[in-house]
C-alpha cells in the first residue's frame, strides 16, 4: 500500500498528515522523529479500526 504523507514545517516542530488516511496527523521534531510518529499513528487508526468492527 503506498501513502502519501506530507509534512508541513511549523515554528518549532514538522507537521504530518497521511492523504488517503483523514485524521492521521501527527508532529516530531525531524523527518526521522516525524516518520515514526506516523507510523505509531497509522498503526493505532488500523488497530482502532479492526477493533470496532
Amino acid at each position: 500500500m503506498n501513502l502519501t504523507i506530507v509534512i508541513t514545517p511549523d515554528d518549532e516542530m514538522l507537521i504530518a498528515q497521511v492523504l488517503e488516511v483523514p485524521g492521521v496527523i501527527t508532529q516530531g521534531r525531524n523527518i526521522k522523529q516525524v516518520m515514526e510518529n506516523i507510523q505509531d499513528a497509522l498503526e493505532l487508526y488500523f488497530l482502532d479500526l479492526t477493533n470496532s468492527e
